[in-house]
């Protein structure tokens, strides 16, 4: 049997983030998902028993942290959770999340929102809540052509991130011919057309084939609606235990595909079974539990208890027990078998001693590990796939890392995207790797994760630039302070407070409105996403000091305030906080004044009339000599000798 497993099948980006940072929560308290993270009952059953719970109401949970899955909400869930003073972490895919902000500006724009996709599917369901649940929606071409469109109105049409291209386009086509008014957004995600497309490929070659994947996800039944095009013999399964394999054909071609919301381990089973059956019959799998055991081979028993002393008993199948002892469980003697084991687990094992002496099969689990934990990583290496691994301590050149099992080495140029001065930080956290060496006849496994730190970043960077707009107010922290400005980490992406926007008043340094670290408040100003820049001000802009400019300076006011700078040509004054005004050397008296500093001084409180008001340039001209007497000639003379 010829094998082909889709290079795009199983978790995509969106997925993947969220699974995993639900997986990061394991062992907190009080931690749920708002609705199923993704569709897949393995993946949500496991996290379960994790800790990580599924809510559909809110009114459950009473404290904790809300996990918005990757199908992305509608606004009011997150103004629900902020009601009930809940901690929330947006999980929501960054392709998801576009759309939301699509769907936003159009609808405010005064357009009507069309969506082409399930309208009972999750992703559909936060979508139409971004025009107030008032989009038409479309799942087919037969409802496309029973659709009617108004001639007067505009449209903007956006797409679910897993639809199936061929349909969509047809649609588009449809309503094309109702209406010239429509702005289309072609929002199906590039890995789910990659992933369909895979699928085709692999259908017209396959004499049967196997979709993996939730019967709830939208994307499998999609793979496997398109494979049913080409291939007349495809199976829809959630693993491959669900299959009766005797019924699949021993010989052909079998195509393997998994949907979006698939786990590797479910594909890599799938893929293992078919390999089975290419080299066994049906019956002699089931024979295969009839075995004879010899030393050196590597059997598959259920445990059946664990000793005080950590030692495990484990049924082969055979005519005597095996036993495991506990320095033969783990290379890690920390390790305790009772933690990490229980009666009727199964477990594989290598045989070391058929008969130990006393009648038993002496047996070593940590052996097995080792085979498969170079094994696993031997395969990363290949795949260009991940692995996770704990940070153990530091040497020379490095870090040290445990990787299933297997110990590696980090170079400190490999530990993040930046130089990093000190190691030990590191040391005791987990994180994923690339594996960059692997020499198995030495022993040798390099990792490293600055390559992962930076797609993270640029993830990130994405998804903030994807979600922010000019006007917004938005929170953040002050992550570095320069001469100029400060720099205010916004979740992945730092934007600027330039000195000038920290104060509607005179800042003569940073340090003296913020710190390192301080949460502060912001208005976006500018977004330049090709450039990378955020432009940000802490001004409060309904405390605009210039707002009532216009009345409370007209021109022929008289006004008084502080004067606060010298300058050749006349001195500056404070009228109040964040508005100056220019008294020129000319205004300041009637007599001749060779310098500001002979007439005023620093500090002075003053009278002035206002002769020029510019609120474009944000510009007074002031008189105090307009607001004194004018003196008699007599004294004009005295003045002027």
């Amino acid at each position: 049997m010829k094998i082909i497993l889709a290079k795009s099948a199983g978790f995509c980006f969106g997925v993947k983030r969220a699974v995993d940072y639900a997986y990061s929560k394991e062992g907190r308290e009080n931690i749920y998902t708002y609705g199923p993270i993704i569709h897949n009952k393995e993946v949500t059953g496991d996290l379960d028993k994790k800790g990580i719970h599924v809510t559909e109401n809110l009114d459950e949970v009473k404290e904790g942290e809300i996990i918005i899955r990757s199908h992305g909400v509608p606004p009011d869930v997150y103004e629900a959770i902020e009601k009930r003073g809940l901690k929330y972490t947006d999980c929501t895919c960054p392709f998801v999340k576009k759309i939301h902000n699509i769907v936003r500006d159009n609808y405010n724009k005064g357009k009507d929102i069309i969506i082409v996709g399930n309208k009972t599917h999750p992703e559909i369901i936060g979508i139409n809540g971004w025009c107030k649940n008032t989009a038409i929606i479309i799942n087919s071409i037969e409802e496309a052509e029973s659709t009617v469109l108004n001639s007067d109105r505009k449209y903007a049409l956006v797409v679910q991130t897993t639809f199936q291209t061929e349909v969509f386009e047809n649609i588009i086509k449809c309503l094309k011919n109702k209406s010239e008014n429509i702005e289309i957004f072609r929002t199906i995600c590039s890995a789910t057309g990659d992933r369909q497309r895979e699928a085709v490929e692999i259908a017209k070659k396959a004499d049967q084939m196997i979709v993996l994947g939730d019967k709830n996800s939208s994307n499998t039944r999609k793979l496997y609606e398109i494979s049913k095009k080409y291939c007349k013999n495809v199976y829809l399964c959630e693993r491959i235990c669900d299959l009766e394999l005797q019924n699949l054909k021993k010989n052909g071609t079998m195509g393997i595909t998994a949907g979006a919301s698939t786990p590797s381990v479910i594909i890599k089973e799938a893929v293992n079974a078919m390999s089975e059956i290419e080299n066994k019959s049906f019956e002699e799998m089931l024979n295969d539990s009839l075995v004879t055991l010899r030393t050196g081979q590597i059997v598959k028993g259920t445990v059946i208890s664990v000793s005080d002393a950590g030692e495990v008993s484990v049924n082969l199948g055979y005519k005597s027990d095996g036993i495991i002892a506990r320095s033969e469980f783990s290379d890690d003697e920390t390790v305790n078998p009772a933690d990490v084991v229980k009666p009727g687990d199964e477990i594989e094992v290598f045989v070391v001693r058929v008969n130990d002496g006393d009648g038993n099969v002496q047996l070593s689990k940590k052996k097995v590990d080792a085979d498969k934990n170079y094994v696993a990583i031997e395969e990363a290496f290949n795949n260009k796939t991940t692995v996770k691994g704990k940070v153990t301590e530091q040497v020379k050149g490095g870090l040290i890392a445990m990787v299933n099992g297997a110990r590696v080495f980090v170079p400190s140029s490999q530990i993040s995207n930046r130089y990093v001065e000190d190691l030990s930080a590191f040391i005791g956290n987990e994180y994923e790797f690339e594996v960059l060496e692997f020499d198995k006849s030495k022993r040798r496994i390099v990792v490293g994760r600055k390559n992962l730190v930076q797609k993270e970043i640029d993830a990130k960077k994405a998804e903030v630039f994807a979600s922010i707009k000019v006007g917004d107010r938005i929170q953040g922290k002050v992550s570095r302070i320069v001469e100029f400005g400060a720099f205010v980490d916004l979740g992945g992406v730092d934007g600027l407070i330039h000195i000038s926007e920290m104060s509607w008043g005179r800042v003569k340094k940073v340090t003296d409105v913020l710190s390192v670290g301080d949460d502060v408040t912001v208005t976006v100003l500018d977004v330049n996403p090709e450039k990378g820049k955020i432009s940000l001000s802490l001004k409060d802009l309904n405390a605009d000091p210039w707002k009532d400019a216009a009345t409370k300076y007209a021109v022929g006011n008289v006004v008084t305030g502080k004067v606060v700078r010298m300058v050749p040509f006349g001195a500056f004054v404070e009228l109040e906080e964040g508005v100056d005004g220019l008294v020129h050397i000319s205004q300041i008296a009637y007599k001749h004044v060779e310098k500001p500093e002979d007439e005023l001084t620093i500090g002075q409180e003053i009278s002035a009339k206002v002769t020029e008001l510019d609120l474009d340039a944000k510009k007074i001209s002031l008189s105090i000599k307009e607001t004194l007497e004018r003196p008699s000639k007599a004294e004009k003379s005295t003045d002027e000798e």
